[in-house]
This record gives structure tokens, C-alpha cells and sequence, in this order.
């Protein structure tokens, strides 16, 4: 088989090493060649405007949404649309106040400073932010005990774009001093089929048929994923085939991806068949669940479970979460009335 260990985190929507590039090549410049999203885009084209029209940085923005669906792609948008510089970093590399004091410096007027995964800024470093996102400025800290001093340091007008997939564990002060808050959302095959068909012209993919919209069927509604399994697909088009995706070359490839007509993986698969054979159905705690699949719970439930809910295959209940007829239905699994009754 020519798609082996690397192909198990292919529906993962966390970025793999694969992905930058890739990412790199297919993000589009600018917001007329992004594809979906239309209210996010209609919105943020007219801030934008209105800055360049006075002379302004843009209002801070936060994105907020699961993750793979065009978040960094729409900060880059931003910057390239106001023609001004970006600098790129996550919640996780800044660690100390002094830090964020030596990025922010180095910003020039206008500039955009996009935070990924900001949810995980620790608690100090956002003190630090506060009065920079608010009055251009940041107090500094010098000396221990009686003899410490504060420095104020004015900072370029910066604009701060946050992106998060966790906005419930942003603190108020942090979240409320965003002007622009916008949330993501899963897109629907139409759009996802266009993103591809873009990703395909500007990889040099042959295609024709239903090839691209059997892989826009099976991407979890997530540009990532569907991009992802477009370079796998056309990989098993140039080895196995001539090189054309149509819809039985997808269908093929996909089958050896062990990706179904959901979209669903095998790990998601094993999630609803522990939950429904080892648990007779739940209601089953989230570390249970890990430990009998011996897959990680952060991984269970950010990247996982999120998909099965939107699939309305498990339920969240307070004791735990349930399989729902659909699951039973989807793994071809009698659905007794035992079960019916924990989902109320």
C-alpha cells in the first residue's frame, strides 16, 4: 500500500509538518480569491476600507472557530488587503512580559501582529497587552521589592488579530478588548469542492467528473482536511493511475485512506464502536473513553468528538457522552431500547 503511517492523522485538523508548505502555496492574497465564509468577508472588506480611508490602523479582531477552516489564511489576507507587514507567533512562544515588549517594538505603525492559539497567553503577559492594545503603550516593570520602578514604553499603532479554537477559555478583560469578533464556521460541500478545484489548478491536477466533489464529501467540512486528501488522492492518481482524478480514482484512494462517505476515520469509527460495544452505548466519562481507545483525551475531545456532534452520531449528557441512534445506524449496530432511554 503507497499511503502508510503518515496517512492516520490525515482528518487531524491540528497542522502537520506536510501542511506548511502546502498552507504556504494554496493560501490565497487576497479576499475576493477566499471561498466561503461570506459574512466574516462582506464585514471585515468594509473595516478595512474605512481605515485605509483614514489613514488608520484596523480595530483588533478576533477569530474564533474549529480549527482548519482559514484563520491564519484571513489574518495574511488582512495585512496583504491593508498593505502593511505581519508578524506571525502563538499564545505558547511568548513567555515572558519582555517578550511581547521586544515584539511589539519592532512593529512599525499599522503593522499587524497575528497571535495564534491566544487562548494560551498566560495571565501576566496579557497585563502586558492590556494597555497596548488599548492606549499604544506598555508598563515595564524594573527592579524587585521597594526599589522597583515602571517604565512606560509607547509601542507602534499596532493592530491584533487573535485567532483561537477555544474563545470559552479567553479571559473577559482579554476578549473584551477585541472590536471585531468573528466565528468561524464549518463550510458546506459547495464551497469546500471550490476551495479544491482552486488547490487543484494551482498544483497542476488533472481531474475530471465527480473526482474533486467526492473529496469535498469526505473533508469534515474543513479546508485543511480537504486539501490534505487532495494531495494524497493525486498522489495515488500519479502512482497507480495517469495522473487524472476522476470519481473512481477518488473513491478508490479514499477507500485506502479508510475514509468513509462521512468523512469519518477508522480512530473515529473505534470512538463510536468503544462507546457502543465496550459502554453498551454510554453515558461513558471523556477519561474512560481514552483509556479504552488508549487515545488521548485532549485529542478525543478537540479534534474528534467536535465532528461527531455536528454529525449528531454522540450526545453530551452530565453523566457522560452517549451514542445516539444515528451512530448505531451508521455502524450497522441494533439499537435497543436500553440505550434509548440513557439519552434522556
Amino acid at each position: 500500500m503507497i499511503m502508510a503511517e503518515e496517512d492516520k492523522n490525515i482528518i487531524d485538523t491540528e497542522i502537520v509538518e506536510d501542511d506548511i508548505d502546502l498552507d504556504i502555496s494554496l493560501r490565497p492574497k487576497k479576499m475576493t480569491d477566499y471561498i466561503g465564509q461570506m459574512a466574516i468577508k462582506d464585514n471585515l472588506s468594509i473595516f478595512i476600507s474605512a481605515a485605509k480611508k483614514r489613514g488608520e490602523a484596523i480595530e483588533h479582531i478576533l477569530l474564533y472557530g474549529p480549527p482548519g477552516l482559514g484563520k491564519t489564511t484571513l489574518a495574511h489576507i488582512i495585512a496583504n488587503e491593508m498593505g502593511r507587514a505581519i508578524r506571525v507567533t502563538s499564545g505558547t512562544a511568548i513567555e515572558r512580559p519582555g517578550d511581547l515588549a521586544s515584539i511589539l517594538t519592532n512593529l512599525e505603525d499599522g503593522d499587524i501582529l497575528f497571535v495564534d492559539e491566544i487562548h494560551r497567553l498566560n495571565r501576566n503577559i496579557e497585563e502586558v497587552l492590556y494597555p497596548a492594545m488599548e492606549d499604544y503603550a506598555i508598563d515595564m516593570v524594573l527592579g524587585k521589592g521597594p526599589s522597583a520602578k515602571t517604565l512606560r514604553l509607547d509601542v507602534p499603532k499596532f493592530t491584533l488579530i487573535g485567532a483561537t479554537t477555544k474563545i470559552g477559555s479567553l479571559s473577559s478583560p482579554l476578549r473584551d478588548r477585541f472590536g471585531n469578533v468573528f466565528r468561524l464556521d464549518y463550510y458546506e460541500d459547495e464551497e469546500l469542492e471550490e476551495i479544491i478545484k482552486r488547490s487543484a489548478s494551482i498544483l497542476n491536477v488533472k481531474h475530471k467528473g465527480k473526482g474533486l466533489k467526492e473529496i469535498a464529501k469526505r473533508a469534515r467540512r474543513t479546508p485543511r482536511i480537504a486539501n490534505r486528501i487532495l494531495k494524497r488522492v493525486r498522489d495515488f492518481a500519479e502512482v497507480r493511475h495517469q495522473g487524472e482524478v476522476d470519481e473512481g480514482i477518488a473513491f478508490e484512494a479514499l477507500k485506502m485512506l479508510d475514509i468513509d462517505e462521512l468523512g469519518l476515520d477508522r480512530t473515529d469509527r473505534m470512538i463510536l464502536e468503544t462507546i457502543v460495544d465496550k459502554f453498551s452505548g454510554g453515558p461513558v466519562g471523556l477519561d474512560a473513553l481514552a483509556a479504552a481507545t488508549s487515545e488521548d483525551r485532549d485529542t478525543i475531545e478537540d479534534v474528534i468528538e467536535p465532528y461527531l456532534l455536528r454529525l449528531g452520531f454522540i450526545d453530551r449528557t452530565p453523566r457522560g457522552r452517549v451514542a445516539t441512534p444515528g451512530a448505531y445506524s451508521h455502524l450497522g449496530r441494533k439499537n435497543d431500547s436500553g440505550n434509548q432511554r440513557k439519552l434522556l
